[in-house]
């Protein structure tokens, strides 16, 4: 490996070292019922907050406002990991690089 190879792969490790925390502050919303759930996950993919309109909520609908949740979160986890991947490629320049994401 020449001095140049060396210096671009140490680049490129601190830009990823960068990436990773920008991914950790970074947040993605995803909603279902019209907005009615709405759930924010972080970049790493960890569920932040949990959001239900007071409206949506009765005691006869209970397994609706579990399936909505539900799909809310897939949601958001869905958008981190698209908005993770696309930061990733722009990293890498589109080259798949094994054990990152």
């Amino acid at each position: 490996m020449n001095k140049n190879m060396i210096k671009q792969a140490q680049q490129l490790q601190k830009r990823m070292m960068q990436l990773q925390e920008e991914l950790e502050s970074a947040t993605a919303e995803g909603s279902a019922g019209g907005g009615v759930v709405k759930v924010v996950v972080t970049g790493k993919m960890v569920v932040q907050s949990i959001k239900i309109d007071p409206e949506a909520v009765s005691k006869e609908e209970v397994e609706i406002l579990e399936d909505l949740v539900l799909t809310a979160v897939n949601d958001a986890i869905d958008k981190s990991q698209e908005m993770a991947n696309a930061k990733m490629s722009a990293l890498t320049g589109g080259m798949k690089i094994p054990g990152l994401m």
